[in-house]
Parts: C-alpha cells; sequence; structure tokens
C-alpha cells in the first residue's frame, strides 16, 4: 500500500521524517516552510487519496497563505504526535 493512501500511515511517515530534521538541527520554522512547500506541491499534484487528504486539500485550496503556514504548522504537530 501506498504511504498516500492511508492517513495513519502518511502521519507516521511524516512524523519520522520531522524527527530526522530536528535530529539534524532544522528549526521548527524551516520544517513549517518545508511542510508548506509539500503542502503546495500536494494540493497541486496528487490526487486526494483518501477522505481526509480530500479535506485537507479543500482546506488547503480555500487557504489564503498564512492560513496554509497554520494549516503546515498543525499538520507537523499532528504528525510528531503520532509518531
Amino acid at each position: 500500500m501506498d504511504v498516500l493512501e492511508n492517513f495513519e500511515r502518511w502521519k507516521s511517515f511524516l512524523g519520522e521524517q520531522v524527527d530526522k530534521a530536528q535530529a539534524m538541527g532544522v528549526s521548527d520554522d524551516q520544517i513549517a516552510l518545508v511542510a508548506k512547500k509539500m503542502g503546495d506541491f500536494l494540493a497541486n499534484k496528487v490526487d486526494p487519496k483518501n477522505p481526509q487528504e480530500r479535506l485537507l486539500k479543500e482546506m488547503w485550496d480555500i487557504s489564503d497563505e498564512d492560513e496554509q503556514r497554520t494549516l503546515a504548522k498543525i499538520m507537523v504537530k499532528l504528525a510528531d504526535r503520532a509518531h
């Protein structure tokens, strides 16, 4: 199963990446910036594979830049907690 097809697996994968970045000394602001860029990419290039991703995409699409940064930070927190 692809990591994007299962939301729990996606959160775990993202949490692992956040842990690795933190271990390398990457700041929370830098992690959030990368998460924002990843959110932009996913929203524009990847079809949602499950209801959670569909909801996130809809929220992303109607959000302005500040709201998208906030959503990205929330996803990082969610992933960090899941891992």
